[in-house]
């Protein structure tokens, strides 16, 4: 066609000088249009497949107004759009507004990549830099998903679920052994000495948990019946259909857990001359176990009385990488836990960069402990 129109003679008469302004105005518009429409159908290429060789010289397979947008909606730093797109490319995504979007695929890709910075042949220091901006773009993404509106549903209670069993102001560990239509049965809870606690039947007692991606529900019950299963001895709990509430949104991931730890008090000394309040760690080493872990925080079980407002130096051992994690906390309230022992919810102040990596990679299950 623009062959044509350029091989007729009467397009580009001497005494119509306008007509042949006109003619070629309109073909670079023509040729501008196409190139703009291939570049938003491709963005860097999509439809073709990512070398396998580095993951810095694959293709993009989505456009580049696709991760501006993300960037945007996820209000990410240009450093974190450019750590999304190296995830995202490395493992072939199509669809990236629709991965970011679905925690357990995104997790699926973040899982991949972080193993592949876990064996690229670069320093320490470099890995733990590199890590650590890959869970500072997860937890960006995370932060966006938890703090979005999200209705409660009565469908996502399902076996294998860790839930919290409140029982005139006692807390217990419990999990989900079967959910039902109109209700619940969990494993009995167990005491300080490690026994099966039975409760009358009529008790009224209030559920909490957390789905997989950090949404917090909880609903208030009563006990029907103390059963004997496969599994153990386990409450049977009535369940009303729409008593579904959503909780208040934790701006990170949890992850309950059973981990051993140590903890130590932490004492402020004043200095002289103006100077920041000195530090001082007792030698007296404490222990508990850590039961909930977050990068902001965690919840520790313990029989030794601490009071709340207390600083303390909290250690655990991360066998897979053989090294200790340190942190400095503050207890900010407690709750009994059974007779003679108490949980203490302990917020981080400071935390070192690969204690971080390490606490990051536990809570978001791409290394188990």
């Amino acid at each position: 066609m623009s062959w044509f129109l350029l091989q007729t003679p009467t397009y580009f008469k001497e005494d119509d000088p306008v007509a042949g302004t006109i003619l070629l105005v309109s073909l670079v518009a023509i040729i501008a249009v196409a190139l703009i429409s291939s570049l938003l159908r491709h963005g860097l290429g999509v439809g073709k497949k990512p070398s396998k060789g580095a993951a810095s010289s694959s293709t993009r397979r989505f456009s580049i107004f696709t991760l501006y947008r993300i960037r945007k909606t996820y209000s990410l730093s240009r450093d974190q759009g450019r750590v999304l797109e190296y995830v995202l490319k490395n493992n072939g995504v199509v669809d990236a507004e629709k991965a970011v979007a679905n925690p357990p695929l995104l997790d699926k890709h973040f899982k991949q990549t972080y193993k592949q910075i876990e064996k690229s042949p670069v320093s320490d220091a470099d890995a733990q830099q590199r890590v650590a901006l890959l869970f500072s773009t997860r937890n960006a993404i995370e932060l966006y998903h938890n703090t979005s509106p999200g209705a409660a549903s009565d469908q996502i209670l399902s076996a294998g679920m860790d839930m919290v069993l409140s029982v005139n102001q006692q807390s217990y560990q419990t999990r989900v052994i079967s959910s039902q239509k109109d209700s619940v049965l969990i494993e009995s809870p167990r005491s300080s000495i490690g026994s099966r606690i039975a409760f009358a039947r009529g008790t009224k007692v209030k559920l909490a948990f957390f789905t997989k991606t950090n949404k917090g529900f909880s609903f208030e019950s009563q006990i029907l019946d103390n059963q004997d299963t496969s599994y153990g001895p386990a409450l049977l709990l009535s369940r009303n259909r729409g008593g579904v509430k959503a909780m208040t949104q934790r701006r990170f991931r949890r992850r309950q857990i059973d981990m051993d730890c140590g903890f130590f008090l932490v004492h402020l000394e004043p200095t002289k001359r103006n100077k920041p309040p000195k530090l001082t760690v007792e030698k007296r080493r404490l222990q508990g176990m850590i039961t909930d872990l977050s990068i902001g925080g965690c919840a520790i079980k313990t029989a030794f009385s601490v009071p709340a407002g207390s600083r303390l130096k909290i250690e655990f051992d991360y066998y897979e990488e053989n090294m200790s994690v340190a942190a400095l906390g503050q207890i900010l309230r407690i709750n009994r836990s059974g007779a003679a022992s108490s949980i203490m919810h302990i917020k981080f102040l400071k935390v070192p960069r690969k204690g971080l990596n390490v606490i990051n990679a536990l809570v978001y299950e791409y290394k188990d402990y």
